[in-house]
């Protein structure tokens, strides 16, 4: 099974990121955050963020990479219309790929984000 990236699956304008988390509900794990709203174009994309306030550039870019690399193995199950913002959490910067993936992964599927075809965490 391939896990592309494209540009089609990614949120890239302001104004979408603006209506994700000023309408959005939102969900939060252990390490990451989830805001979410249904989509208006009826295409599930992602954003991914990462505070200002939470380190410096390169601590923030490392969390930004690993949440990106994290929503793009789950990007297959997840159910269609949606489009959801992900977040990591001060303690997050810091985790491992697989604990943020895991984290990830179960926030979403206790969200009901993810289809019953999802092999789980451990695939």
């Amino acid at each position: 099974m391939a896990f592309p990236y494209p540009p089609s699956l990614r949120l890239r304008k302001g104004w979408e990121f603006d209506a994700v988390f000023r309408t959005g509900g939102r969900h939060r794990g252990s390490l990451v955050r989830l805001l979410f709203i249904e989509a208006p174009d009826g295409v599930t994309r992602f954003g991914v963020v990462v505070g200002k306030r939470q380190g410096n550039a390169c601590v923030r870019s490392r969390g930004r990479r690993v949440l990106r690399e994290a929503a793009r193995r789950l990007a297959p199950w997840v159910r269609p219309g949606v489009w959801l913002v992900f977040s990591l959490s001060t303690r997050g910067l810091t985790a491992n790929g697989r604990d943020i993936y895991y984290d990830l992964g179960s926030l979403m599927k206790r969200s009901g984000f993810l289809t019953d075809s999802w092999p789980g965490p451990s695939w």
